[in-house]
């Protein structure tokens, strides 16, 4: 469903962000990325979805190559690639459900969305999204009035409600502790098996990365140096990736900001 055909990145500043990636992530798997700060894990997935665009190379998403589309085309792709960002990306002055129904604005016509002239199945399908996610009860709540966990769920509910075939998470645990992390972590893998949604996920974590995944790709300074089942992994595996012996902070805890 996705494949990288050579794919290349070089940054306007001569930064070397991807270099000869070749990938192929199917349908329904839960693929998580690890790496350093800097390996290249945020450059892989936000070319996905063109948040940044490769110099080279050909990516392809649903038989087409999406290094050549156009501002419209994009705009349809981005219906279909859902994002889960670390600092969440939630309009805070905002209530809960303002926030999940934007879901539906890739779907909506221009006017429609200016005025929140949802129809009653967005507003419904918003409800249960939220329901999934264990998170109803603050439907009216403004979300700078939730916990860093809670507003990570909320953006869950949302990329749900925006029906897509792939879900991009980059780094959506990096800001919280360790159980709010493996509670989000939980859901996003729930939504995986119930609905057969492709899911990417960027991790700095060890542990996390061998309790979710089914896949696990790394990356260090651009390039793919490992790939392969998790259940394949070992110590040795994350020092190859990571370049030198595995340290305590590697495995649970902390912050990245890549």
């Amino acid at each position: 469903m996705i494949e990288f055909k050579d794919v290349s990145l070089v940054y306007p500043n001569g930064t070397q962000g991807l270099k000869n990636v070749n990938l192929k992530i199917n349908q329904g798997e839960f693929v998580v990325i690890v790496g350093l700060s800097g390996a290249g894990k945020s450059t892989l997935i936000r070319s996905m979805n063109r948040l940044v665009t490769p110099t080279e190379g050909e990516l392809i998403i649903d038989d087409e190559n999406i290094l050549s589309y156009n501002q419209r085309k994009l705009r349809k792709l981005r219906t279909k690639v859902g994002m889960i960002f670390q600092n969440y990306n939630l309009v805070k002055r905002s209530t809960v459900m303002k926030n999940v129904i934007s879901g539906r604005l890739g779907h909506t016509g221009t006017l429609a969305s200016l005025f929140n002239l949802f129809p009653k199945e967005a507003v419904s399908l918003a409800y249960r999204s939220l329901e999934r996610v264990n998170i109803a009860e603050k439907v009216y709540m403004r979300a700078d009035q939730l916990s860093g966990g809670q507003q990570q769920r909320v953006a869950i509910a949302r990329v749900l409600t925006q029906q897509p075939k792939i879900i991009l998470a980059d780094e959506p645990v990096a800001s919280l502790d360790p159980p709010t992390s493996h509670q989000v972590m939980t859901y996003l893998r729930k939504v995986n098996k119930e609905d057969n949604i492709t899911t990417i996920v960027n991790l700095h974590f060890i542990d996390m990365a061998m309790e979710y995944a089914d896949r696990i790709i790394g990356v260090r300074a651009g390039e793919i140096v490992f790939d392969g089942p998790a259940s394949e992994v070992s110590e040795k595996t994350f020092e190859e990736i990571y370049g030198r012996k595995i340290r305590e902070d590697d495995l649970v805890g902390g912050q990245d900001n890549e």
